[in-house]
């Protein structure tokens, strides 16, 4: 399905192609302007392949039971309504390590919740909440008729919440891999807490270490689709939980359902011109905070001057979090892109940096916990994040190399340039794939709907178009906001969803939504 794209992102996708590894595209996410599109609410150019009708399960095999007290556990605050019931049950699916000679197996958690009689699989984030918690807080935005046709089943990925968990990287290194100070120095700090974590995890993982992979977690969803008894998957994917499943349209075209992807990943092989793009749309998000603080009357003034004032506070005297962490510029930096990420957490967030300037930094530290702290029911984040990025991408820079995307990024994104260039730093000592990158396209697959946010810190509007680009049967859909995730935020892209997923609507690509 070929798609006329607007001549401004064309623009902006040549002036992507033609950066280099050090620069990266430097444009911030722009909304589409619709001179060339298919006018709203014109059916799409009909597919080769037709959206295929939803089917029920047919001998299942998943064993369920209830885990309703476990779920809201970990769930936390803020909980999700007394009216949700959960279950969950357990998948086994082969581990497939390059080389491997024996046979071992990964086991999944998943999560039921909603009566209805067609499962939707969740997949999140790897760096976000766990997919069981975040299709469980998911449940609780979306409207009534989801729940009527689905059951959301929520999927721990491999390596992630209680699904395997890694836990390779020593407590006391992980502030390390965080800590790269917004405006001064370069990365070797980090590079150093990298090399500690890589060393480590290499010991304790083995040879599952390069086991951990998107494409590989495809394969895990497909055993959860036999397991459902369903003839095709119907799924949902927030962020890189969408790269999950554009790889699971490749690896199995003939198995795919109805799928909404949620803010997919830039594919571009460069991963350092990839986040070059990441901390633009960080940047555009601090902006509509800044726009969204004001117009609710926000105690905290201006956004960029607040975090400017907080970061030189807190180079001066850095206080201590409950964990005993160091609580300096960068892991206050990363605790602020943690916070705008999540949208309906914004008011918390801007709370939270008034409370650090006037000297208490116990809210704002909360925001980086998730990647701090580490237990067995909550495992840190940031070891599933680094082995799963690292695994998916052949880059690897030198020190010189990284210093100069690191300092060209801070000169271009003063907030949070230092903040996604470390990311670069985490996978220096991970071993290089040596398998070939997936290719991207999945031909013969039928239409799937992309979600793109105009101002996204994770995957910004430019990468996730550009992704669709590549996908002959994507049809996408804008929404004019901020923050990662459009579906159960927008009430627009969330009916675009509902239509898509339940009543087989196919939107007209390049539909806009100013809500």
């Amino acid at each position: 399905m070929r798609r006329r794209r607007s001549r401004l992102l064309v623009a902006l996708l040549a002036l992507a192609s033609a950066a280099g590894c050090a620069a990266g595209p430097s444009v911030r996410p722009a909304l589409v302007e619709n001179d060339g599109k298919t006018p709203a609410g014109t059916p799409a150019a009909t597919p080769s392949v037709p959206l295929p009708p939803l089917g029920e399960p047919q001998s299942p095999s998943l064993k369920w039971a209830d885990c309703d007290d476990d779920t809201r556990q970990r769930i936390g605050a803020p909980g999700v309504p007394d009216t949700l019931h959960f279950t969950c049950a357990r998948v086994t699916a082969p581990l497939d390590a390059p080389g491997e000679a024996r046979r071992s197996m990964v086991r999944l958690l998943v999560l039921k919740v909603g009566s209805g009689p067609v499962p939707l699989v969740v997949v999140n984030d790897v760096d976000g909440e766990p997919g069981t918690v975040y299709a469980a807080r998911l449940a609780a935005t979306l409207p009534p008729a989801f729940l009527e046709k689905f059951s959301l089943i929520g999927v721990d990925r491999r390596g992630t919440g209680l699904s395997g968990s890694v836990q390779c990287v020593p407590a006391e290194i992980r502030p390390g891999l965080i800590e790269a100070d917004p405006a001064q120095g370069d990365l070797q700090g980090v590079l150093d807490a990298a090399r500690k974590a890589g060393q480590q995890c290499a010991i304790e993982l083995d040879d599952s270490q390069t086991a951990l992979d998107s494409w590989r977690t495809a394969g895990d969803l497909d055993e959860v689709r036999k397991q459902l008894g369903m003839e095709r998957l119907d799924a949902l994917g927030r962020g890189d939980g969408s790269k999950v499943l554009s790889e699971y349209a490749v690896r199995y075209p003939g198995q795919v359902g109805r799928m909404v992807l949620d803010g997919v990943p830039d594919p571009g092989a460069d991963t350092a011109a990839v986040l070059d793009a990441v901390a633009a749309g960080a940047q555009s998000t601090l902006d509509a905070f800044a726009t969204d603080c004001a117009a609710r009357g926000c105690a905290l003034g201006d956004p960029k001057a607040a975090l400017a004032g907080l970061v030189d506070q807190l180079r001066g005297s850095a206080p201590s979090t409950d964990d005993g962490v160091s609580f300096g510029p960068g892991v206050a930096m990363f605790a602020v892109y943690s916070g705008l990420t999540q949208r309906s957490r914004w008011p918390e967030l801007a709370d939270a940096i008034a409370a650090a300037r006037s000297g208490n930094t116990a809210a704002l530290a909360a925001f980086a916990t998730p990647v701090l702290h580490d237990t067995r029911a909550q495992p840190s984040r940031i070891d599933a994040t680094i082995a799963t990025r690292c695994n998916d991408s052949q880059t690897r820079l030198s020190a010189d190399q990284l210093d100069q995307v690191a300092a060209g990024m801070r000169a271009k994104y003063p907030q949070f340039g230092a903040v996604v260039a470390q990311q670069l730093a985490w996978c220096g000592p991970w071993p290089v794939r040596t398998e070939p990158l997936p290719a991207p396209g999945a031909p013969g697959a039928p239409p799937i709907l992309v979600a793109a946010t105009a101002a996204d810190p994770v995957t910004p509007q430019l990468g996730t178009t550009r992704a669709a680009d590549q996908m002959p049967s994507a049809v996408t859909i804008t929404w004019q906001g901020a923050g990662h995730g459009a579906v159960g935020t927008s009430p627009c892209v969330t009916d675009a969803a509902r239509a898509f997923l339940i009543d087989g609507k196919v939107p007209a690509d390049g539909t806009l939504c100013p809500a």
